[in-house]
């Protein structure tokens, strides 16, 4: 007897929802990445994680324990780096991944997100910072969404198991239609397998459903949390950039000098103007930075400009009009005459801006013990004098660069213990060399002579080389010593024929202690320091450099 036959067109009306799916081309695969990216995006991502070895590190801690984390990393990155971050609706992601895509929105609808992604946009380092500084949060979170992640892995595998059987549709209604005659009837084998496939595939199809709905209800149950802990850590990762950010402004390192670095000399950078002796007075520096820019258009020293008073002195081209009048009357012109040879004609007191020094600026740090510490009396907050000094010779180093003149940094301490740091006007500025410069220290004794007679080799050297005069040297010391009276002849001989200027800064002592002492006598003008947080203290000495 022969078996009843079926048509082919009604086994095609059941099996139709999975005839797409028929064939070897496999379905289309939804996405893992909750961030939409592409290549140049990716590329940065793997050029970074590959530079960092703390993101390795990061991403294998995680996965010992949660599935996909190095993904989830890579989503954070992406969503810190990119300038307009888009994200993926739930229903493209893959059910493995909904606990990453959670999380990433979370981050992206948080209020606080732009405070960081300010700092971190377009910026890989600082994007991969932001990742780190996420981690311990990324911790809590995960650990509150084990259960949803557990859901998700199985939603995953029933997925799976749902496509593999809406392909073995598809499969058996080829083989029905390869089997059916001319009028489309199909043997009864080929058409019970086609109705076992589609029964099957039901079957997992609702299965799915229900996994993927169980994952919808287990990430809304933790969504609030993952929230919570995702504001309170874009706020501390938003800060930690921030200062960053300005700690680098405060040494002065430049944006392109940051983007020429890789990750991790970037890092270790990072990790030593922060661990290093004036990690800690960065602020200080800033401040110094800014001051000093202010004051660096002002180059005043007794030039034409606003009337500010009257003054004494022999500048007849200042004599006020009322010593003027005097010439006229010939029994006041002796009187005039005297007033002249002993510079006390009324003159007018007048600022304005002249040509400063051409010569290199010459910054003599002294390194002795005392300067590890803030002298007695003096207000300082906590901030030694070696730090307020170095302060102060960065910033000084900024002038030189501004003016195009040569900067020298001379650290000091006892009678053998000199370090001279050059930087030349002509050549970039290393910021390694500019710490290492800050970071030295000799904790001995106090000599003058050493450290004043190489800034005066500097000076000479410079003019018969290239015939710059007029340059500036600034003491800063804590301390006070003697020098041989024919080192300062030599030493008055040598400043009169080089016409450099010097500047003296004693930090922690009066005016009278100073008044009369060899410091005194160095020095061209000297200011005397007693408030080591406040760097307009020596502001005018910015507009006279």
């Amino acid at each position: 007897m022969v078996a009843p036959l079926k048509k082919l067109k009604e086994l095609a009306g059941r099996a139709g929802r999975w005839l797409g799916l028929a064939g070897d081309t496999p379905p289309v695969p939804k996405a893992t990445a909750a961030v939409v990216a592409d290549r140049f995006d990716t590329m940065a991502w793997r050029e970074t994680y590959d530079q960092a070895p703390r993101l390795t590190e990061l991403a294998e801690e995680l996965n010992e324990r949660y599935d996909h984390t190095t993904d989830l990393l890579g989503d954070i990155f992406l969503a810190s780096y990119k300038v307009t971050p888009q994200v993926r609706e739930r229903d493209e992601m893959d059910s493995s991944r909904l606990v990453n895509h959670q999380v990433v929105m979370s981050m992206i609808t948080s209020p606080e997100y732009e405070e960081l992604h300010r700092e971190t946009a377009g910026d890989p380092y600082a994007a991969a910072m932001a990742v780190l500084a996420l981690a311990p949060a990324l911790r809590r979170v995960l650990e509150q969404a084990c259960r949803a992640e557990e859901q998700a892995q199985q939603a995953a595998v029933t997925r799976a198991e749902a496509e593999e059987a809406g392909q073995a549709v598809g499969k058996a209604f080829q083989r029905a239609a390869d089997a059916a005659d001319e009028d489309g009837a199909v043997p009864e084998a080929e058409a019970d397998a086609v109705q076992q496939a589609v029964d099957y595939a039901e079957e997992t199809a609702e299965k799915a459903q229900l996994a993927d709905d169980a994952v919808t209800r287990a990430l809304d149950a933790v969504a609030p949390a993952i929230r919570t802990i995702t504001r309170r850590a874009l706020v501390a990762a938003a800060e930690e950039a921030r200062a960053e950010a300005a700690l680098m402004r405060a040494w002065g390192v430049d944006p392109g000098q940051l983007e020429r670095m890789s990750f991790e000399q970037r890092s270790m950078l990072a990790a030593r103007l922060r661990g290093g002796r004036l990690g800690q007075f960065a602020d200080l520096i800033g401040r110094f930075r800014q001051m000093a820019t202010g004051e660096r258009a002002r180059k005043v020293e007794h030039a034409p400009g606003e009337l500010i008073g009257i003054t004494l002195g022999d500048d007849l081209g200042r004599v006020i009009s009322s010593e003027i009048s005097q010439l006229g009357v010939p029994a006041l012109r002796a009187m005039f005459a005297a007033k002249f040879a002993e510079s006390r004609l009324m003159l007018y007191d007048s600022r304005g801006e002249q040509p400063t020094g051409q010569g290199a600026i010459i910054a003599c740090v002294d390194c002795s013990y005392s300067m590890a510490s803030a002298p007695a009396g003096a207000v300082s907050a906590g901030i030694t004098s070696e730090a307020w000094a170095k302060a102060c010779a960065l910033a000084l180093l900024d002038q030189a660069r501004q003016a195009k003149r040569d900067f020298v940094g001379i650290l000091f301490s006892s009678a053998h213990q000199v370090s001279v740091h050059a930087f030349p006007a002509s050549q970039p500025v290393p910021i390694g060399r500019v710490v290492d410069f800050a970071e030295h220290f000799f904790a001995g004794g106090t000599n003058f002579e050493a450290p004043l007679s190489a800034a005066a080799d500097v000076l000479e050297r410079e003019f018969s080389i290239e015939g710059r005069p007029r340059g500036d040297i600034v003491l800063i010391t804590d301390g006070e010593c003697d020098v041989s009276e024919d080192w300062m002849h030599r030493w008055n001989d040598t400043k009169h024929r080089l016409g450099y200027r010097t500047f003296g800064i004693a930090i922690g002592q009066g005016e009278a202690t100073h008044r009369g002492s060899v410091l005194d006598a160095l020095s061209d003008n000297l200011r005397n320091l007693s408030d080591l947080t406040e760097p307009r203290a020596v502001a005018d000495l910015f507009r006279v450099i």
